[in-house]
């Protein structure tokens, strides 16, 4: 069973350099600019046991019923795939190059 750690926090993107502000009633786990994430997390959400540390690409996008937009990233050090839900906030112009 998945365990969820919630981390909202602000952070500056390793990818674009842009500040990312918290992200008001969810988490902010990319950047809402250039779309990037950070490989942090090794089993759980918000655990922050990852050794990789590296950047991780959005490359595609689909449909969740239940969640809207989920953004499929991988790691660009390891390989690692995730899916993240997109932000309200995140650039749509970005996400729709995806589709």
């Amino acid at each position: 069973m998945k365990k969820f750690t919630m981390r909202n926090e602000e952070f500056e993107c390793k990818n674009c350099n842009k500040n990312n502000p918290i992200l008001p009633g969810s988490c902010r786990n990319h950047c809402k600019y250039c779309l990037y994430s950070l490989h942090l997390d090794k089993v759980n959400p918000g655990d922050r046991q990852s050794d990789c540390h590296g950047l991780m690409k959005a490359k595609s996008i689909s449909q969740n019923k239940k969640k809207g937009w989920m953004i499929h990233h991988e790691c660009q050090k390891c390989g690692k795939q995730i899916l993240n839900k997109a932000a309200n906030d995140d650039d749509f112009k970005k996400i729709i190059a995806l589709s």
